[in-house]
């Protein structure tokens, strides 16, 4: 803790009052967590009572390495560093009994959502198409956010939401029959469990006798209810955030929820990060005095000691095309100047169409790169097909899961018999798989097609006898020899390589679940509980990305969050792109929040783009400079054309409005 400055280390040591750490960018936030558990443990609180939890496996994963160099193996059994959605999946599985579900619990993904949905509507002759489906979905994942139960939801519906209300009703019995809990329950389902049952609220209390919270801007009203839930009166924890930095309202995130600490916790004790280790002086300046713009619950103000660099370059462009190919050329020239790696570059922007002329110049310039949004393994096809087998096996009620492998590899079960099945299911109120051996099902089906649903239902028992009883990794191999599905990949890939490939795959899925086996910490977890863990790594890593390496970085906004460049290009800085057309009037302060992230990842070098003319739909329309850099000091930005305004609009640099932008421009 010796290298730890004075606000740091009264971060770390201040553990009698509940805490809020307003850590602004580059400031350390991660080492006062990591610091603050070494110093519980040292002054006598066993780490099986700490719990530290952020948003993505990538900062649980660097808290835990952390961890690990400043604490021996003895005094960290037991740490909980995990995600908000892992720490709600523990607690579930723990406590099912109490919510009524069975072990085995599925964790459904979007995808599984998706498909419930588009059901639920279909059974009721309603319009299933993909815009109603993903319009259903998103404002039932907005509810469960905001804390609304589906009875809450229809009570107070308005007229564009009675049919999602309703839906979300049916949703949440269906799920509940299948067994099953979305991503959005992790949380929500939880925070029922304690409210219902403060025997079990007490329990886990008890388990967890201080916790820390990393990223809280980021956290939504149901997420701060588990919070408070689980610090309880007295107010054991420490939660570090930024409200600058808060950049996810449309996934139900409220930087509010800083201030309401104050209204719940009057003993709150707030102490604020100024410091950055990460940036140069005029990229704080730039960044300070464009996000005081914003109303603010705290006042911080960034400050490094790393001098004041570089001037921030602002580079104008007639066109997209003419925009990527200088800034490629721009990369070419000052790695040639100064030396240095691809990976030391950043490109950022606000939307993924963005990127398209930008790959096309970097290839044309063999120059390697990496785009934010690459691939999770687990979203692979081969790995879907192979879990879904493993979720059937473990919850028969599965039907999504059911509906994937049904067919794969092909079993002669036509889009009809799916469609009778489905329907008589529907009537019986039961699950698809329980439906395939009910005789019932004889006066809807042909004796053929009914045969080979009873041939798959036995299999399938029979397979989930053997897993349960012995060698389940060796149950799960000859599953996939049954069915022949290395065969059935090497029919249906592209070439013998790709084939080889997703067998690959499937072979590290299955050595990877063996891995996980083997680090429980006390009993082998069950199939169960693997397949579960395994679907919630899926989720979470497909809101994150892997290392780049030494490549260029191409990324949107949201995606850099949390990392940090030597060189940062920000493009499209115009009306209409950041600020972003659809919340220049709804929500220009969350649009001013993710360009003050954008320009808090460059650690050396900023640049600024913008186009005079850019295509959009089809048409060249004329472009406006974004109204922030009208908000960023002047003195600090290097233009194309040296500009000299006079000393009445200095005064009211910042607060700039779009014309007076013109003028500086003209």
């Amino acid at each position: 803790m010796a290298q730890l400055n004075p606000q740091q280390l009264a971060a770390v040591k201040t553990t009698g009052h509940p805490l809020l750490v307003l850590a602004g960018a580059g400031s350390g936030k991660t080492r006062v967590i990591t610091e603050k558990i070494a110093y519980l443990v040292k002054q006598g609180l066993p780490a099986k009572n700490i719990a530290a939890v952020t948003f993505t496996n990538k900062a649980a994963r660097e808290m835990k390495s952390r961890a690990t160099k400043l604490l021996d193996d003895k005094q960290l059994k037991g740490l909980r560093v995990s995600t908000f959605h892992s720490l709600g999946l523990d607690m579930l599985r723990a406590e099912h009994k109490a919510l009524g579900y069975k072990a085995g619990l599925t964790l459904f993904d979007e995808q599984d959502k998706h498909t419930l949905i588009r059901q639920i509507l279909s059974h009721h002759n309603h319009p299933a198409d993909a815009d109603v489906v993903e319009r259903c979905a998103r404002q039932i994942g907005s509810w469960k956010n905001a804390f609304v139960t589906p009875e809450q939801a229809q009570a107070g519906a308005e007229a564009d939401q009675v049919q999602p209300a309703a839906l979300y009703a049916q949703y949440t019995r269906s799920l509940k029959a299948y067994n099953a809990a979305d991503f959005d329950d992790l949380i929500l389902l939880p925070v029922l469990l304690f409210q219902q049952h403060p025997e079990i609220l007490q329990k886990w209390q008890h388990k967890i006798r201080y916790l820390l919270v990393d990223e809280y801007q980021d956290t939504n009203f149901t997420q701060y209810q588990l919070v408070r839930l689980l610090a309880g009166k007295l107010g054991q924890f420490t939660v570090v955030g930024d409200d600058d930095q808060s950049i996810y309202a449309w996934r139900g995130a409220q930087p509010e929820n800083l201030a309401q600490l104050q209204r719940d916790y009057p003993r709150l004790q707030v102490i604020k990060l100024e410091q950055n280790y990460r940036s140069t002086g005029r990229i704080l300046k730039a960044a300070n005095q464009l996000i005081a713009n914003n109303p603010h619950a705290f006042e911080k103000k960034l400050w490094s000691s790393l001098g004041p660099g570089d001037a921030l370059r602002v580079i104008n462009h007639k066109d997209e095309v003419t925009e990527a190919q200088q800034i490629i050329s721009e990369i070419i020239h000052h790695k040639f100047k100064h030396g240095g790696n691809y990976g030391d570059y950043a490109i950022l922007y606000r939307g993924n169409h963005q990127s398209r002329l930008l790959e096309r110049a970097l290839r044309e310039n063999n120059i390697p790169y990496f785009i934010s949004g690459s691939t999770s393994f687990f979203a692979y096809s081969e790995v879907k097909d192979v879990l879904a087998y493993l979720r059937l096996l473990v919850n028969p009620d599965d039907d999504a899961a059911f509906l994937r492998i049904i067919n794969t590899p092909r079993r002669e079960i036509g889009p009809t018999t799916l469609e009778k099945l489905g329907a008589y299911a529907n009537e019986r109120h039961i699950s698809l798989f329980d439906a395939c051996s009910e005789l019932g099902l004889g006066q809807k089906l042909g004796d053929k097609a009914r045969a080979r649903l009873v041939h798959f239902r036995d299999w399938l028992v029979d397979t989930a006898d053997r897993a349960e009883r012995g060698d389940t990794f060796g149950v799960i191999e000859l599953m996939l020899e049954q069915i022949e599905y290395s065969a059935w990949l090497e029919e249906n890939s592209k070439s013998p390589e790709a084939a080889k490939r997703k067998m690959a795959n499937v072979t590290e899925l299955i050595e990877w679940l063996k891995r996980m086996a083997d680090k429980a910490a006390d009993k082998a977890p069950a199939l169960a509980e693997l397949v579960a863990k395994a679907m919630l790594i899926d989720i979470l890593e497909r809101q994150e990305d892997q290392e780049a390496g030494d490549q260029v970085s191409l990324m949107t906004l949201h995606a850099a969050k949390g990392l940090e460049f030597p060189h940062v290009f920000l493009i499209g800085m115009e009306e209409g792109l950041l600020p972003h057309q659809n919340s220049i009037d709804s929500d220009i302060e969350e649009e001013r929040r993710l360009a003050y992230v954008g320009i808090t990842r460059a650690q050396r070098t900023l640049t600024f783009s913008y186009c005079t003319h850019r295509k959009r739909y089809g048409d060249v329309i004329e472009c406006e400079p974004s109204r922030f850099l009208a908000e960023l000091p002047e003195d600090d930005l290097e233009w194309p054309v040296k500009q000299q305004l006079p000393p009445e609009e200095r005064k009211q640099r910042g607060k700039a409005n779009l014309a007076q932008l013109k003028s500086l421009l003209s």
